[in-house]
């Protein structure tokens, strides 16, 4: 399958999970692949695994000049960049009792922030091409209101938002915007979770694997014409939200 045949994209956190399982996909599916994390020894290993023209940078997207840095490195190495996934995002959570607030800037820096920034930079370039791809991952949680949940979800909310605003914006550029929200899905952002002894979400009912969200994306990512999938929510079929 080669719908995305010439094309160039870009995927965050692509060192394990949802991000590298997109990678895989938009590469099979033909595309020119950057994967971005802060790991390089996963990306270096993928990317040989990809071949085909797959590259890598390591880049920490909390800092906040890192997206300014990815879109020059993806401008240097590609010309122009049709598709970004912005999914890099970390899960924190805790009864407010608990929550440590050492916690709170990283959880906005990576989760919104570096997204915004990412966005907003990569749409201007995009823009200026009058065509391109951006797809941000956000999350069933924005949209459940449960204890534990208010700083996670609660960003993932604002997400939402920001990107519905930016699509909106965009019409009629030739760029697409659109939201991803995962439901529970076996990745290594429960780890930190069960670090702490905590079992994580994907321990209390059938979840999802990786590749059911990276198919997801390559579906949005394959619209043509006047179409914009701009929103889908997958779930697992045990989730009852």
């Amino acid at each position: 399958m080669t719908s995305l045949a010439g094309k160039t994209a870009i995927v965050t956190g692509a060192s394990s999970g949802i991000g590298e399982a997109t990678a895989r996909r938009l590469a099979r599916a033909g595309a020119a692949v950057m994967l971005v994390a802060r790991r390089s020894d996963r990306l270096e290993r993928l990317a040989t695994e990809i071949g085909d023209g797959a590259s890598y940078v390591a880049l920490d997207l909390a800092q906040a000049g890192a997206p300014q840095s990815l879109l020059d490195t993806a401008c240097e190495r590609f010309g122009q960049v049709d598709i970004l996934v912005n999914n890099a995002g970390i899960l924190r959570t805790s009864h407010f009792d608990a929550f440590d607030l050492a916690e709170l800037e990283p959880l906005i820096a990576l989760n919104f922030a570096a997204v915004v920034r990412s966005s907003i930079l990569f749409a201007r370039h995009m823009k200026a091409h009058g065509s391109g791809q951006i797809v941000n991952l956000s999350s069933i949680g924005a949209s459940i209101t449960a204890a534990g949940t208010g700083v996670y979800g609660g960003l993932k909310a604002a997400l939402e938002r920001f990107t519905e605003v930016l699509r909106i914006e965009l019409a009629g550029s030739g760029v697409r915007v659109g939201l991803v929200a995962p439901g529970t899905t076996t990745t290594e952002i429960f780890a930190e979770m069960k670090s702490k002894g905590e079992p994580g979400w994907d321990e209390f009912i059938p979840s999802m694997v990786p590749d059911d969200i990276a198919r997801a994306i390559l579906f949005m990512c394959e619209q043509t014409g006047n179409a914009n999938a701009a929103r889908l929510h997958v779930y697992a079929t045990s989730e009852g939200f």
